[in-house]
């Protein structure tokens, strides 16, 4: 009933050369536990913490959850947010121990060098500006940027990023004040704001080194996620060189970019050879995916928009489609695959109808040949028409029918 094209029904080829044994027939990541120390390693700074956290919220798994817990208490415990240390020794209680409670000796250590801290850099910063030292109140404005992050107010942190911009002196001095506005942003789910700061940083490409470069096309890429607009994320995931390596690691891993970026792909690119090993392969990362704090948002949509996607390209080739064997090469059953079809009629992605009895989908493929006679016999008849209006008003003029007509009015 159908001429299957060679290859379909297999595997994308770069899915089976990474993460996929032909021989066990399965893949090789499964929905097992994550392992958190590893997935950690991968990230620096604050969004190292902010995952850990993503991931004890979520995982629904109580030793998991403890383990992510107490890895993000001792990062914390590095830095200075005494703020974020509270939180997480509320979200422990008690937990994991004594050795992971509330360390008020720590917490009264970092608040009262945090007030000196601030008070020495209000005082340097009010010397600079009562000098008029451009270039000192920039660094002024940048270190204020630096404190306020490092303590977790954001908001103040990106303002005083933002402030710099005024005292900039030269294209790398710009391009510092953009990326740490993206870093900020990105914290605080301003996506609007790294949109924008991304194409401001690439108005100065001579200040972009190569390093630079793909650290805006991962920032771009977010953007784009975060809106849904999966088609240009791929492309910038997509388009970031092997310069990244670990270079953007308080943002992203690499591993992140080609996940990311395969995924949107996936779903918007056109590919044909994409079924059930790889629809199973993708269902075996969920799990896993759920716990991204970028990408957990958009997993339902970009997985049903690849399976949509896969069925459209399957039938797309063929007048007939016998629905048994589109359900064998898909791994479920006639009558779920004939409920999908349905909907994806019924949204006019697949041009087509369904012979529920023998179980059949034929496809409403647009006859050329009998469109092209159409066309042509409607020209004919309208070339015609033309022609006989123009031999009419050439009689009328030469009879002079209209000078007739008015003089007997």
């Amino acid at each position: 009933m159908e001429g299957e094209d060679e290859g379909s029904g297999t595997m994308i080829d770069d899915m089976c050369s990474n993460g996929f044994d032909e021989k066990r027939s399965k893949p090789i990541i499964s929905g097992e536990q994550l392992d958190i120390e590893a997935y950690a390693s991968l990230y620096a700074g604050r969004t190292k913490i902010t995952r850990l956290l993503f991931i004890a919220d979520r995982c629904g798994n109580p030793s998991m959850q403890m383990e992510a817990l107490r890895m993000a208490y001792d990062e914390i415990k590095k830095g200075e947010n005494s703020q974020m240390f509270r939180e997480v020794v509320q979200k422990i209680d008690g937990g994991l121990g004594p050795a992971y409670g509330m360390d008020l000796a720590w917490v009264d250590t970092v608040d009262r060098r945090a007030d000196q801290r601030k008070e020495k850099l209000e005082n340097e910063l009010n010397s600079y500006r009562t000098n008029l030292i451009k270039e000192s109140i920039r660094m002024g404005y940048n270190d204020f940027g630096d404190f306020y992050y490092a303590h977790g107010a954001l908001g103040d942190a990106f303002k005083n990023y933002v402030r710099t911009r005024d005292y900039c002196t030269t294209s790398k001095h710009i391009i510092q004040m953009c990326l740490n506005a993206i870093l900020v942003s990105i914290e605080m789910g301003q996506f609007t704001h790294v949109t924008s700061y991304v194409s401001k940083a690439e108005q100065t490409p001579e200040a972009l080194d190569p390093v630079t470069i793909p650290k805006l096309r991962c920032a771009a890429g977010l953007a784009h996620l975060e809106a849904s607009k999966y088609k240009l994320a791929a492309r910038k995931f997509l388009e970031t060189g092997v310069e990244l390596g670990n270079n953007y690691a308080e943002v992203i891993a690499p591993q992140d970019v080609a996940t990311y970026g395969g995924l949107c792909a996936l779903a918007s690119f056109d590919r044909t050879d994409r079924y059930a090993s790889c629809l199973e392969y993708l269902e075996n990362l969920k799990a896993n995916l759920l716990l991204d704090i970028h990408l957990f948002d958009h997993i339902d949509t970009l997985y049903d928009q690849i399976r949509h996607k896969a069925l459209i390209q399957y039938t797309h080739p063929f007048v007939s489609v016998d629905l048994h064997m589109m359900a064998s090469a898909f791994k479920t059953s006639v009558a779920g695959l004939e409920k999908e079809l349905e909907a994806l009629i019924t949204d006019n992605q697949i041009q087509a109808r369904i012979d529920s009895h023998n179980k059949i989908l034929y496809a409403r493929h647009a006859d050329q040949r009998n469109a092209t006679f159409q066309r042509v016999l409607q020209t004919g008849s309208e070339f015609d028409r033309d022609v006989r209006a123009m031999l009419l008003r050439a009689n009328l003029i030469k009879h002079e029918y209209n000078l007739r007509g008015s003089r007997k009015i």
